[in-house]
């Protein structure tokens, strides 16, 4: 989502902030630009009309010419009015209201109520310790309510019992009927939905919302419709009144323009995101996060809390410790691996980083993809404990038998062999006394901070600008200039680094290949890290 606007309103930026000074002219010629990326984009005319006349009307003036450098005002500008259009700040589901509150999903056939429901509902089970009720109330498509059922088994929430024959708002009125007798502090009522809105539709929502008397009515929508989900919208908000919208599908490749649309036309705040159909992939909408994944500024705050909920305490604290002696070895790079998958694997988190929108082309190309780091499990799983423990004893032998367990080649098993040397060594260099060394066990301290494990690793004091405990950033308080700092002091210690990216990620080398900041292989001006780049990429001859 969003790639395409996000490269086009890169791109006229950057032109703008190359230069010394801007004229009334040189606005406008960028604004018709960012208008016409807009509309492309799917976004309604009327929001783009006003999103325009606003950059134009703050960024025309005397505060802006007269600035030493123009084009980062204008910048600053078109950040400040994308965060508007979405919605200045993020809105939860409001649950402040007598036990059950009751929830009901809305929206068109095929738009992922379902599938969304039981994402809330384990939302709320497992981060606010709610105890959920779902019910179905979709009698029309085959095994709908079967689904949920099956859903609910999955995520470990209880639904409803299906009883044959009854009406929709029969179901409504005996879910809420069950939640109150049976503690419940929420329940979400999935409705019916159709392939279109008709009379017959909302007349039935209006009828559910009467005896439910639902506090939160949250609208669910494909974010790959386009201008058809601002109209879906409006409709539904006119008829049954919506209290927020969940857009779905928000990892495919659309244009995006529901999701800049539908906040500014309705003036309801959108709520929830659906990323993927695992039952963990929904996300809260932060307007200013989205607003900076647009412009290329990356999502570090949003990376951050992923690490947070994904990486294990206890298995952070062994591989701290690991790193202290200078060990590392197969069992630690699939660790790194897995935890790269858990948050989201390798697009994911790229697509949170600053700087790499304008890379994925050349990523691509160098054949990094989560399908390689599948292959590169395999392999590893495929070997013995001694042999994981032990590289160097893998001779031609044990590497046929691994390669014929793993479904892979000679090669690919001595690449990945090649790789996880290169970090051993990094691993051994930056656990010593040397600058290095005191650099890694600062951020690994730091981690150890941010997981409430004070004091698991030695050298790291607090400092300016938003440092943590252990020398680990606090990259939510840290502006650009920080960040450039701490990428200079990543190179000092000749650890390397990629322009943008800050000197260290979170999660205790969570990216494998990159702890501290390292140069991604395969990319120009790269080193060697990730598995199977650089110099043995696929594809590439030698």
């Amino acid at each position: 989502m969003f790639e395409s606007l996000q490269e086009r309103l890169g791109s006229i930026l950057n032109g703008l902030t190359g230069r010394g000074a801007l004229s009334e002219g040189d606005v406008s010629a960028a604004l018709r630009e960012v208008r016409r990326a807009l509309l492309e984009a799917d976004v309604a005319l009327e929001v783009v009309r006003s999103f325009t006349d606003k950059v134009r009307e703050k960024a025309v003036g005397a505060a802006v010419l007269k600035s030493i450098k123009p084009g980062q005002m204008v910048v600053k500008i078109v950040h400040d009015e994308l965060v508007g259009m979405l919605g200045a700040e993020g809105v939860a589901i409001d649950l402040n209201a007598p036990a059950p509150v009751v929830i009901m999903m809305v929206g068109l056939q095929g738009s992922g109520k379902t599938t969304t429901s039981a994402k809330i509902a384990k939302r709320l089970t497992e981060r606010q310790n709610k105890k959920v009720l779902m019910a179905s109330l979709d009698t029309r498509r085959p095994a709908a309510q079967e689904q949920l059922r099956q859903l609910g088994e999955q995520v470990k929430v209880a639904t409803l019992p299906i009883v044959e024959g009854q009406t929709p708002v029969d179901i409504a009125r005996r879910a809420v009927q069950a939640a109150k007798l049976g503690g419940h502090d929420v329940v979400i009522l999935d409705t019916a939905g159709r392939t279109h809105i008709d009379e017959p539709l909302m007349v039935e929502m209006a009828d559910i919302k009467k005896v439910s008397s639902p506090h939160e009515i949250l609208l669910v929508a494909d974010s790959l419709t386009g201008q058809d989900a601002v109209n879906l919208a409006k409709s539904f908000d006119e008829r049954v009144g919506i209290t927020g919208l969940v857009l779905t599908r928000m990892d495919g490749d659309g244009r995006g323009g529901a999701s800049l649309s539908m906040r500014a036309v309705t003036g309801k705040p959108i709520k929830l995101i659906g990323t993927g159909e695992k039952m963990d992939g929904l996300e809260e909408f932060h307007p200013k996060r989205i607003a900076d994944r647009i412009l290329g500024m990356g999502d570090i705050i949003s990376l951050v809390e992923k690490a947070a909920e994904n990486i294990d305490a206890e298995q952070a604290a062994a591989m701290a410790k690991k790193m202290q002696s200078g060990k590392f070895d197969l069992n630690d790079l699939a660790g790194q691996l897995q935890q790269m998958s858990k948050m989201g694997g390798m697009g994911g988190i790229m697509g949170m980083m600053p700087g790499m929108g304008k890379m994925k082309d050349q990523m691509a190309a160098a054949g990094l993809d989560d399908k390689m780091f599948g292959r590169q499990l395999a392999i590893i799983s495929s070997m013995t404990k001694a042999e994981r423990a032990n590289p160097d004893i893998l001779k031609h032998s044990r590497k046929k038998r691994i390669a014929a367990g793993s479904g892979t080649d000679a090669a690919e098993i001595n690449k990945l062999l090649k790789m996880h040397r290169g970090m051993a060594d990094m691993m051994k260099a930056m656990g010593g006394k040397g600058k290095g060394g005191g650099l890694m066990r600062g951020m690994m301290g730091g981690l150890a901070q941010k997981m409430g494990l004070g004091g698991m690793m030695p050298g790291g004091t607090g400092g300016p600008g938003g440092m943590m405990g252990g020398g680990m950033p606090d990259l939510s308080r840290m502006d650009p200039k920080q960040l450039e700092a701490l990428q200079k002091q990543g190179q000092a210690a000749g650890l390397g680094g990629m322009k943008g990216l800050p000197g260290g990620l979170p999660g205790g080398g969570g990216l494998p290949g990159l702890p501290g900041g390292m140069k991604l292989p395969g990319l120009p001006g790269s080193g060697g890290g990730l598995p199977m780049l650089g110099k043995n990429a696929p594809g590439k001859k030698k």
